[in-house]
């Protein structure tokens, strides 16, 4: 292998998992940054990083001029994109060329064929890779599309052809709805594309989504490494991973993998790549081509976990000019590998991004458990940027031993500070349709029409009275002040009788009011973090990413109790103020408290209605004047954040008060304006 440096052209966990394999090749590294990301893990473990520009992405981590010319002056011989941003920009390949940089991953053209849905069908249409009944032309009229739905036969899914990520994707049902079906579509994609061409498919009943990993050289040698189920999905976005599925044969696993080579020698493909099949849950024989995604996967840890290969190796080899020395015969899963996603986000609200800054980030280590992460103790998770903070993947002989294994690794994990996605996946993997393995791409949005997403059972194992004693113990301690003395708490401490302080807690709407006896408090032991940072560092985490928290003691009947706490704060909507938030980490799992408020509401009616901010982020639009009437319902402002829009409309009918403005930077729940059903009330 001839690279000594290798420019890595992403950020957070990708760019970290990258220069994993790069350090133990003896590659040197070059990290890119945007000012947000300045003191960002992937920064630190690099071996040289240059800075890009300001946080928008756009100005930074987008710029292929200035991504190229870090190149340059850094003297890398190949540039790796990771996934997102440049790694399937075809000018961004080409420009790699023109410079004389290995890109590592396909030719322009490749990516230029495939990144259109139109052309990658047309072009494995004569290799015998079966496509989904459907019409897929450029420059179909609605007239045409409506005329073709006849004879595909309903329902029918609308597509666009460029992007990616559901935007644009309609299903209908009924022929008198796709006229509004199509028009809505364009519309979508204009905006979020620059593109409004569409197609139609077929809508496979009970869906589910297979993708089979593959890897070329450029000798003409392609093979592929089995496939990953990637059905568990929420808006057409992944959230759960495994591989192997349980749903294919062994016959149909080497069918589809064959179809996966064909559609990669269609557009001479080297390197790593992902085909995409949608396969019908009640006739898993019979699968069709999606689309192909020419980079690699955000869930390529379960393939390389199943398989024993490291893809990142490969893309390097590749990239250098090596012939592919895989046997196809010989690669065959040895192992099951399940991944979860985690994200900043809220299930309780329909997922919308949390932001927020990490006290800790806190993942258990241990036999089959791999975190891939890119968030340390103190980052902020900004809005400019995907919400995914880390991927945990759990790997065993069996796919019922990995579940459990998972399930285990998401009771030890949280992110103290942040509002994640870790309970719901806890309640999502212990679900019976997927233990079973009965898994279809619409089983997460049937558990939010349900509301199943903050009801039901239990996300997690209910934190024990120790817990709870734990959380009140730390607030009574972070009261004291620094030298944690209890003359110096507002507690009920006397130095003739007992101490017993009551703290009022809440943990999953569960409110209870904890006596806690002061004698039986020794403190905390702050700095008992090592071994906190050697687990994360032997899952390739960042050593920065290292316990904050502090070693808490309570001694009950002769013996001493130990968990791990943090203390930080929260907005609480409803009596509009910071409150204490308490997480407690003990051999039962990570628990979250919150100090009991009193609740304030009044009846809007009477009192008017706020609109606050769902997530942190930009206010893209104001679309009613200050001191405007408005009808309830009505679209008043737009705020964006992490790739996600969300309209924000009126509570009620009344008199609007804005409280900010277009361009402004807003934090969760801040008041961005207010609704009175009269002046009087408004002023």
């Amino acid at each position: 292998m001839y690279f000594d440096t290798v420019l890595i052209a992403n950020r957070g966990e990708i760019a970290l998992r990258v220069m994993r394999t790069c350090r133990r090749l003896g590659i040197s590294t070059v990290a890119v940054y945007s000012d947000a990301d300045a003191h960002a893990p992937h920064v630190r473990e690099a071996d040289r990083a240059v800075r890009l520009g300001p946080a928008s992405a756009a100005k930074s981590y987008l710029d292929i001029e200035k991504v190229i010319a870090a190149a340059r002056a850094t003297g890398a011989q190949a540039i790796h994109p990771g996934y997102g941003f440049l790694s399937e920009n075809a000018a961004f390949a080409r420009a790699c060329e023109e410079a004389g940089i290995v890109f590592l991953g396909p030719g322009s053209q490749a990516i230029t064929t495939m990144g259109d849905k139109i052309t990658a069908k047309q072009a494995v249409a004569g290799h015998g890779v079966p496509l989904v009944p459907g019409i897929a032309q450029a420059g179909l009229s609605d007239e045409q599309l409506v005329s073709a739905a006849g004879d595909i036969g309903y329902p029918v899914l609308v597509k666009p052809s460029a992007g990616g990520g559901g935007k644009g994707m309609r299903a209908v049902h009924d022929p008198a709805e796709l006229p509004a079906a199509l028009a809505s579509a364009r519309r979508e994609a204009a905006a979020s594309f620059g593109d409004d061409t569409l197609f139609l498919e077929r809508l496979i009943d009970t869906p589910r989504h297979i993708e089979v990993q593959i890897l070329a050289d450029n000798h003409g040698t392609v093979v592929h490494l089995g496939e990953r189920e990637c059905s568990l999905q929420r808006r057409h976005q992944k959230v759960v991973e495994e591989a192997p599925s349980a749903l294919l044969d062994a016959a149909t696993r080497t069918r589809i993998g064959e179809a996966a080579c064909a559609t990669a020698r269609a557009v001479d493909y080297s390197g790593a790549g992902t085909v995409e099949f949608i396969v019908s849950a009640d006739n898993p024989e019979e699968f069709f081509f999606m689309e192909m995604n020419t980079r690699l996967q955000v869930e390529h840890p379960v393939t390389e976990e199943a398989y024993g290969i490291d893809l990142v190796e490969w893309q390097l080899r590749i990239g250098a000019g090596e012939r592919l020395d895989l046997v196809q015969s010989e690669l065959v899963p040895r192992r099951h590998s399940i991944e979860c996603r985690i994200y900043a986000e809220d299930p309780a609200r329909g997922f919308l991004p949390t932001g927020g800054t990490a006290l800790d980030v806190v993942f258990p280590a241990g036999e089959g458990i791999r975190v891939d992460s890119g968030v340390a103790a103190g980052q902020a998770i900004v809005s400019e940027y995907d919400p995914m903070i880390a991927k945990l993947i759990t790997t065993a002989p069996t796919r019922a031993e990995a579940l459990v294994r998972m399930a285990g690794a998401l009771r030890n994990s949280a992110v103290p500070g942040i509002v994640t996605n870790i309970d719901f996946l806890s309640t999502l993997i212990d679900r019976p349709e997927v233990r079973a393995g009965d898994l279809d791409t619409g089983l997460i949005d049937r558990m939010a029409e349900a509301a199943e997403l903050t009801g039901g059972p239990a996300m997690a194992a209910p934190p024990a009275d120790l817990d709870w004693r734990f959380a009140a113990a730390a607030l009574v301690q972070q009261a004291a002040g620094p030298n944690g003395s209890a003359w110096g708490s507002p507690s009920a401490w006397r130095s003739s009788r007992p101490a017993v302080t009551r703290i009022a807690l809440v943990h999953e709407g569960e409110q209870r009011i904890v006596d806690l006896d002061m004698s039986a408090w020794l403190g905390a032991s702050v700095g008992a973090s090592a071994p906190a940072a050697a687990g994360a560092q032997a899952n390739g985490q960042h050593p920065a990413a290292r316990a904050s928290g502090a070693e808490h003691t309570l001694r009950e009947a002769g013996v001493d109790h130990r968990a791990r706490v943090w203390v930080g704060s929260v907005f609480d909507t409803r009596a509009h103020r910071h409150t204490a938030e308490v997480w407690v980490r003990s051999p039962r799992g990570v628990f979250r408290f919150t100090r009991a408020v009193a609740d304030p509401t009044l009846d809007p009616g009477a009192a008017g209605a706020e609109i606050t901010a769902p997530m942190p982020g930009a206010v893209l639009e104001v679309r009613a004047d200050d001191g405007e009437r408005v009808e309830a319902g009505q679209a008043v402002l737009v705020v964006e954040a992490m790739k996600m829009e969300h309209v924000l409309t009126a509570p009620i009918s009344g008199i609007l008060h804005l409280q900010t403005a277009a361009g402004a930077q807003v934090a969760l729940d801040e008041l961005l304006a207010a609704v009175t059903d009269d002046e009087e009330n408004g002023d």
